[in-house]
């Protein structure tokens, strides 16, 4: 009980305990919760996180008072915290046996802004990569972060309600949980553009796009030569780019210098497009056609078709129909098919089904149940339900008396009295001597000398 009014003193261990029970109380009602869990001393520690909470305590609106949030977010008091494009959903541990639930809304990033942000990160974002990770200039952090322009929201912005009969705007559970949006940046930074409602491939396609623009007006204008739709045109619809002729007469120095400054140009640009290409086939699951990815990449029809071709042609992509390509899907080697089965099975806790193992290896639902046969056989896994499959489970069993007394004899070099038996196995004289008879006439043991007994040499 408390003194003077206030409440009774709770030690940080006892929280996080308070609060680890009701994580795997939740956790049997829904597995899919998602709790925030805070390694070492900062709350953050890449640049999306740190530059999330830094946005928070920057504003005077917030500076006073998120902080009464860090050691609820320190002591795991986020049991769950879901993000989805411009809302934030979070239940955090009080007080009380019962979480309290908190909501909060943000408002999608300004189009004004959003195309601004692109237009300033012009050649300054090199890929996706780098992008997530925060691995770009100073100029652009400072494009991102600015006031009221940039990625960040402003309290503005910003609006939540939690379910705690607190009077204060913003509660402890409300910080805590704007605290654990930081820590979840760390996990996934993508996550970000997700909330502000911005699609991250159309900051990076339309960089991308902008600088291949850029130096293809500086490089020099190669001819190029298209194949007859005969040979593959009709096979791929793919035309190819014309190799270098070596057969030209030799130009003077100062042109040679210029024309290979401009082929460095030229084949940077076309390492640009090819990945950007690749990167979209890769991503879709349908595949995607031509005039789609003249849209996306702003690339022309002759240059795509040469990229596709290049990229079919090593076995990175495959053609889905007439004109329309994705990713390649990686078959598994034959002999490695019952391993990665039997893998599945073994993985599964509650069992898993013949279609489920179909989906995530791409293996012949024939095949699968061949393999499964075999294992069933063999005693590796068992029927659990109809269809449904599980390891199966080693069952011991009790350990005998004629067991106990044959593994004490060998165990002994010399042999063992019968004396000695008794002492071991708590067994009397009458009991002994039948197992020593049954274990003789098996010629599992022998008599060396009288009364004395040892393994029966083979």
């Amino acid at each position: 009980m408390g003194y003077w009014g206030y409440a009774p003193y709770v030690s940080v261990a006892r929280k996080k305990a308070k609060a680890e029970k009701k994580l795997k109380q939740l956790k049997k009602k829904d597995p899919n919760i998602k709790p925030v869990i805070i390694k070492g001393k900062s709350l953050a520690v890449t640049w999306w996180g740190k530059a999330w909470n830094t946005n928070l305590e920057r504003y005077a609106d917030y500076a006073n008072r998120i902080g009464r949030g860090r050691s609820y977010v320190r002591h795991s008091a986020v049991l769950d915290l879901q993000i989805k494009p411009g809302e934030i959903s979070a239940l955090v541990q009080g007080s009380t046996s019962r979480p309290y639930s908190v909501n909060i809304k943000i408002k999608a990033l300004n189009k004004k802004n959003w195309k601004e942000i692109k237009r300033d990160c012009t050649g300054k974002i090199d890929s996706l990569h780098d992008l997530l990770a925060g691995k770009f200039p100073k100029a652009l952090s400072e494009i991102f972060t600015a006031q009221g322009k940039g990625f960040f929201p402003s309290p503005a912005e910003i609006s939540f309600d939690c379910s705690c009969p607190d009077w204060a705007s913003m509660c402890k559970h409300v910080a805590a949980t704007l605290y654990g949006i930081g820590a979840r940046l760390d996990e996934d930074p993508s996550l970000f553009f997700k909330l502000r409602k911005v699609k991250m491939d159309d900051l990076v396609l339309e960089v991308v796009k902008k600088t291949t623009d850029r130096l293809l007006e500086k490089a020099e204008k190669t001819d190029q030569r298209v194949i007859d739709d005969s040979d593959l045109g009709d096979v791929f619809g793919i035309i190819m780019e014309d190799q270098p002729d070596f057969e030209k007469k030799e130009a003077s120095t100062s042109k040679k210098s210029k024309s290979r400054a401009g082929d460095r140009q030229k084949k940077k640009v076309l390492e640009i497009s090819g990945k950007t290409v690749i990167d979209i086939l890769k991503n879709s699951k349908k595949g995607i056609g031509l005039p789609e990815l003249r849209a996306k990449t702003g690339l022309d029809a002759a240059k795509i078709r040469s990229i596709i071709y290049n990229a079919y042609k090593k076995g990175v992509l495959e053609r889905v129909s007439r004109g329309i390509y994705k990713g390649k899907d990686k078959k598994l080697n034959p002999l490695d098919e019952p391993e990665t089965v039997l893998m599945m099975v073994k993985k599964s806790e509650k069992g898993i089904g013949v279609p489920a193992i179909e989906q995530k290896t791409k293996i012949k639902r024939s095949r699968i149940r061949y393999i499964i046969a075999r294992a069933c056989k063999s005693g590796e896994i068992e029927r659990v339900a109809r269809g449904v499959y599980s390891v199966k489970k080693k069952k011991n069993s009790p350990v005998t008396a004629v067991d106990s007394v044959l593994q004490i004899i060998k165990r002994s070099r010399k042999g063992v009295e019968i004396s000695q038996l008794r002492e071991k196995t708590g067994l009397n004289v009458k009991q002994i001597h039948n197992i020593l008879y049954r274990l003789t006439k098996n010629e599992k043991i022998a008599a060396i000398r009288r009364g004395v007994y040892a393994v029966a040499k083979k």
